[in-house]
């Protein structure tokens, strides 16, 4: 991802919510179905990466959203206070990801590593 991405607004999708956090990119969440509003709960609630986008209704899945609301939480996300704690949050977890990634030593590439040599090196 781009040094100059700085937020991504997310419809919580598992594979959007790992490369967000993979990159350090903060998220605004706007989950629309499936697994997306458990994953848009964890991101703002429990890892505390991101920010939930405003429903006019205040549905958590899909829900209106008006344009002034999404700039609010936009603004929030990139310049306030509760944005440069979600920011070291994501550094953070993106400095931790990228250990277990890293190449023969990281904990991912060891668990995808195993079962592949126990695969070639069977007879």
């Amino acid at each position: 991802m781009h040094q100059s991405v700085q937020g991504f607004l997310s419809h919580c999708g598992w594979n959007s919510v790992l490369e967000s956090i993979c990159a350090g990119v903060r998220i605004l969440a706007w989950p629309l179905a499936a697994d997306q509003p458990v994953n848009a709960r964890m991101v703002v609630e429990e890892i505390k990466v991101g920010l939930r986008v405003e429903t006019c209704d205040g549905k958590v899945r899909g829900g209106f959203v008006k344009w002034e609301a999404l700039m609010k939480m936009e603004r929030e996300l990139m310049e306030g206070e509760k944005g440069r704690e979600i920011r070291k949050n994501v550094k953070e977890l993106a400095e931790l990801a990228k250990m277990a990634m890293e190449e023969n030593r990281g904990s991912s590439w060891r668990a995808l590593d195993m079962p592949i040599n126990e695969l070639c090196n069977k007879k």
